[in-house]
């Protein structure tokens, strides 16, 4: 599992399709934040806070990530060396989990540098340094579970097909669904109570909720479990693949 977490990384820094990926992410919020006027600028918000750079985050991440991992099984299918993979002397599981942890090691170096946003808007409030520290590692932590979701979800899709560009939008679709899908469905159930329960089954709810600093084992446990859930079909897939 190692070595394939080592390959991951290193195919990483060896193709420049990585660093304009991760370089896009950070030019897009650094636009979005700090350059274009809108919803979503940071001055016209008029607070200094994060909460916009993470309404803003899941969505960019709806398209990084995808990104990231559309090569992860597709391309080995690709040249032929997905059964090499597969008949080597470690289990499914641990190939899968390889791939996994490399893609998602990826995505949070992603996410780092977006660290220096803290420090930019702590110096931005009328006290300087009056940011509430619990807030921001909540939506950290949060986003550090979505991308772990959104990751297992590129993966099963690079199981899916050879094509890369039919994996990524796949991907997008999958993780766009689970995202927003059961908001937006929640909206048109006049039925509050049934309307709370849709929505509670997207993934947008439980992250909102771990943003606020809540930090509930009910939406640890639901991001644990739909990362796991897509793992193992990820595992279900390449066994039938390879019968």
């Amino acid at each position: 599992m190692l070595a394939i977490f080592k390959r991951e990384i290193q195919s990483f820094f060896a193709s420049p399709v990585g660093y304009l990926v991760v370089g896009l992410f950070l030019i897009l919020n650094g636009l979005f934040l700090w350059v274009f006027r809108g919803d979503f600028n940071i001055f016209d918000y008029g607070f200094a806070d994060l909460g916009k750079f993470f309404s803003l985050a899941p969505w960019i991440f709806l398209f990084l990530i995808p990104a990231l991992t559309m090569k992860s099984f597709s391309e080995e299918k690709k040249l032929g060396t997905l059964e090499l993979l597969v008949i080597k002397p470690i289990s499914l599981w641990q190939t899968v989990l390889g791939k996994f942890l490399g893609t998602l090691v990826l995505a949070l170096i992603a996410l780092a540098p977006t660290l220096l946003y803290v420090y930019t808007v702590s110096q931005l409030g009328t006290t300087v340094g009056n940011l509430d520290m619990g807030l921001v590692a909540g939506y950290y932590f949060g986003a550090i579970f979505l991308i772990a979701c959104y990751t297992a979800i590129g993966v099963f899709s690079s199981t899916l097909s050879q094509n890369q560009i039919a994996v990524f939008i796949i991907a997008i679709v999958v993780c766009f669904m689970l995202y927003y899908g059961f908001e937006g469905v929640s909206t048109l159930i006049p039925n509050g109570q049934v309307s709370v329960f849709v929505r509670g089954l997207g993934m947008q709810a439980h992250f909102e909720s771990i943003a606020r600093g809540v930090i509930d084992t009910r939406d640890l446990t639901y991001f644990a479990s739909l990362t796991l859930f897509f793992l193992f079909l990820t595992v279900v897939q390449l066994k039938n693949q390879h019968r």
